[in-house]
């Protein structure tokens, strides 16, 4: 980690790892940098020297507090937790340092901790869970946004309040699209659905076919573990072989990346996603040297199809990407269609190559921190290799996420159609920039442009998960209901655990008054991601329609997304007659969120 007067430290008992992981990845999604010590090794001088600088940079101290560390009287957690306090001795009382976490129900009553930190309000995240609202707040402490008045003593992080720099909250992104549906007020959207038509029942899961199949993430074996980008990179490249065949139901990246690090059973996997076959494998990647293992899986009975190993150098990477695609295809009995690349969608300029994997990896994470990184390594790419156009497509797409999700103005959006425009003269062909493209002319309303690209792509492709969303979107937004659901459904089949094609789908369902088809839908989003913007807010919007305002209450209350719980609590305490309440809900949403929050004030 670079050094920054807005870095968080997180500091936890080595059996607390997976919890402590969790809240890393939520706080650097939500732009938050974090120090987190992933490595096994404790102590040591370096070791001293590094977590001594560290506590003494950052600008909140997060100790995570469970029944590990109440088991245990010794631990480097300790000497961690020891160096925190010594530094509140210089600081003012009114300067917020340390924000307690506790991980399970480890009760704050006669823990074994500092006497100061039982002196501070303590939070709590199951498991490590962690919604944007706990985001919000150290984003409001870091960034100096508290108001004075909520200022408390010292080690007392303030209130939580909202960061002016926080835009909408998706915190998966699956296309910038996301932003046409969601400027959609909740009476619009029911507006685009029939009125009130029959209940239709919810749908029994189909077998899987037996050409059908998930590519999970391969392993990255490297000797320093670095390679993780081109692992993901190389799983990546693997499923578009494979969806280059019309007959063969292959699972979109964000369902098969879900299981990522996890230790479920193949069947489990196989059963979630809806295939009957998995593709494993690992990389181990030297230098130039590659080792590269694959093997097919039938879930069933766990019998494998077909294995292979391959040591080559790195320049033969996209042949053996072939050559395990087309393995594959031979194993389920498929006729695997030679990938239509350009010229300029194949790099020639292997170094270059690697910088757009790795580029790839950090534009994909969906956080200002590592966008902006992946946006530095893929002009790095694009300078060794401009004719490349998969690497402007990539560049395109991480504008895109800044336009519309990060800090980045609306200009550079501008600079997404000019990256688009060049992929497109490279490779007029390359599906990924025209679904890039067809985005593109969603988020400025050109619907019959992207009507036009979208109904291209799915001509040639039908089982594009990506273009049938974005189509989906598009009929929706034009007010075909029906039509929108085809569409969300068929994009759901190949990306089962998409959970902003389950969201949109429940806004979709409650539109055309199919309520418990959209409670189905908005609990299906929340199972996947706990954490899920949105969902909640439609639960509780299902909850009042059905008269029930306490547990609508409820709802809203758990909904992650700030400015949409600020939503519902204007939204139920205006239907229980609490008109001082709602205006003040309303109040505090106009002034955290005028700027983003049109649809919500209105």
């Amino acid at each position: 980690m670079t050094e920054s007067a807005r870095a968080v430290f997180l500091s936890y008992a080595s059996q607390d790892a997976e919890a402590a992981r969790r809240i890393c990845e939520a706080l650097r999604a939500a732009g938050i940098e974090v120090w987190f010590d992933q490595s096994e090794l404790r102590g040591g001088e370096v070791w001293d020297q590094m977590i001594h600088h560290q506590i003494r940079d950052c600008s909140l101290f997060i100790p995570l507090i469970s029944a590990n560390t109440e088991g245990r009287t010794e631990g480097y957690f300790r000497r961690e937790w020891r160096l925190a306090i010594e530094r509140t001795h210089d600081m003012s009382d009114r300067a917020p340092f340390v924000v307690p976490v506790v991980i399970d129900d480890t009760k704050d009553k006669g823990a074994d901790v500092p006497e100061p930190f039982l002196r501070v309000h303590w939070t709590r995240l199951p498991s490590g869970q962690t919604p944007t609202s706990f985001c919000d707040r150290l984003i409001a402490l870091l960034t100096g946004t508290e108001k004075p008045s909520q200022r408390q003593p010292a080690l007392r992080p303030a209130l939580p309040v909202a960061s002016p720099r926080t835009a909408v909250r998706w915190i998966v992104v699956a296309g910038a699209t996301v932003l046409v549906a969601a400027g959609i007020s909740r009476q619009a959207w029911r507006l685009m659905g029939p009125g009130s038509g029959p209940r239709s029942a919810k749908v029994p899961a189909a077998v899987a076919s037996e050409k059908s199949i998930a590519v999970l993430p391969f392993v990255d074996m490297s000797e320093k573990h670095d390679q993780e980008y081109f692992s993901d990179g190389l799983s990546e490249e693997l499923i578009d072989h494979l969806s280059h065949n019309a007959d063969l139901k292959v699972i979109a990246r964000t369902s098969s990346f879900a299981f990522k690090g996890k230790n479920d059973d193949i069947r489990t996997i196989a059963r979630t996603l809806g295939v009957a076959n998995l593709l494993e494998g690992s990389v181990r990647k030297a230098g130039r040297e590659l080792r590269i293992t694959a093997q097919l899986i039938r879930a069933a009975d766990g019998m494998h199809l077909w294995s292979e190993s391959y040591e080559r150098q790195l320049t033969d990477v996209f042949k053996i990407q072939q050559e395990i695609a087309t393995a594959v295809a031979k194993g389920l009995q498929a006729k695997l269609l030679p990938a239509p690349l350009g010229q300029h969608s194949a790099p020639h300029n292997i170094d270059a190559y690697s910088l757009y994997l790795r580029g790839q990896y950090f534009a994909q994470r969906a956080s200002d921190a590592d966008v902006g990184q992946g946006i530095a390594i893929l002009k790095q790419a694009i300078t060794l290799e401009p004719d490349f156009a998969p690497a402007h497509v990539e560049l395109a797409n991480a504008y895109v996420y800044v336009g519309t999700f990060g800090i980045g103005a609306a200009a550079i959006l501008d600079r997404a159609r000019e990256e688009i425009d060049k992929a497109l003269r490279l490779d007029p062909t390359l599906r990924s920039a025209r679904n890039t493209h067809a985005n593109l002319e969603l988020i400025k309303w050109d619907w019959a442009a992207a009507k036009q690209e979208l109904d291209e792509l799915l001509a040639s492709g039908p089982r594009d998960s990506v273009a049938l969303f974005r189509r989906g979107q598009l009929a929706r937004a034009l007010g075909h209901a029906d039509e929108a659901l085809v569409y969300y459904r068929q994009a759901l089949q190949l990306n089962p655990l998409s959970v902003l094609n389950q969201v949109q789908l429940a806004m979709l369902l409650d539109a055309l008054r199919r309520p418990e088809e959209a409670r189905a839908a908005a609990e299906a989003a929340i199972a996947v991601n706990p954490t899920v913007t949105k969902a909640q807010l439609l639960i509780g919007l299902l909850e009042l329609d059905a008269g029930r305002l306490d547990a609508a209450g409820a709802a809203f209350e758990r909904e992650s997304g700030d400015y949409y719980r600020l939503e519902g609590r204007a939204i139920v305490a205006f239907a229980r007659k609490r008109r001082a309440e709602s205006d003040a809900a309303l109040g505090q949403l106009i002034a955290t969120y005028r700027s983003t929050a049109a649809v919500q004030v209105a």
